[in-house]
């Protein structure tokens, strides 16, 4: 178990999007192990149900849906409700499907846009006021965003969208005393990889493709990149501000 003292998050408020299931949910239980008052937001009835059972109970599960404008004001208006103030914000919502460009769609292109770029955008823009001096924002971009890679090309733009928002914002909510990082995760273990409609044995073959050139021989787990936003909210990482973590085994580099 994690000790708050060391990780100094202890009566932080952290709200994290998309935290029902996967990295979200793995990061919204470290947090709250270190010490913070945590906020989890999804959209599926099912993933929002367990969390409610599964997740500690000072844990205080949200519907609210990434792609639309009045459920971030209403998260935001929630937020300042219940607490008055937000310590750490992690914008890890997003969809992740696979398609050859020329079977990209209008609907396709929109969802993911809206899920994956309008999302941060208008979350963090609702939220902001509410985000003082000493506050992290991460955000949850991929190792896609740098990596060319077939039949993900519209979703490794959006990540490639946020990748740049974040060094910007870096610098504009700079004199705020609000730091803006983000993690860049890999293939990591989570539901997102069912989500990517392969058949299961073209799945394990792309599972072993992968595998074989990632350095650490393995996928990630999502605790992995929990641990990863938690050293980015705490104040171990007090002068680090507009940087893109990878937390993919070397996979970028390889």
């Amino acid at each position: 178990m994690e000790n708050s003292d060391t990780q100094g998050l202890s009566g932080k408020v952290a709200l994290i999007t998309g935290g029902t299931t996967g990295i979200g949910r793995a990061t919204a239980e470290l947090l709250q192990r270190a010490g913070a008052r945590v906020i989890v937001t999804g959209r599926n009835p099912e993933t929002l149900a367990s969390a409610r059972r599964e997740l500690p109970e000072d844990v205080l599960v949200l519907e609210a849906d990434a792609r639309s404008l009045s459920d971030a004001t209403r998260l935001a208006a929630e937020v300042e409700r219940r607490f008055g103030r937000l310590d750490i914000l992690f914008l890890n919502a997003g969809i992740a499907q696979l398609a050859a460009f020329e079977a990209v769609t209008e609907a396709f292109y929109d969802e993911h846009m809206d899920v994956n770029v309008k999302g941060v955008i208008f979350t963090l823009q609702k939220l902001l006021p509410f985000l003082f001096s000493g506050s992290s924002v991460i955000v949850n971009t991929s190792v896609a965003d740098q990596r060319g890679t077939s039949a993900m090309s519209i979703y490794s733009a959006t990540k490639g969208a946020v990748a740049a928002l974040v060094r910007s914002l870096a610098v504009e909510l700079a004199p705020r005393g609000i730091r803006v990082n983000s993690v860049s995760p890999a293939t990591i273990l989570t539901p997102i990889q069912a989500k990517f409609g392969l058949p299961p044995e073209v799945a394990a073959q792309t599972a072993a493709h992968y595998s074989a050139r990632i350095p650490l021989a393995r996928f990630g787990a999502a605790e992995e990149v929990a641990r990863t936003v938690l050293f980015l909210a705490s104040p171990a990482a007090s002068y680090i501000t507009g940087v893109e973590l990878p937390v993919d085994g070397g996979l970028s580099i390889s």
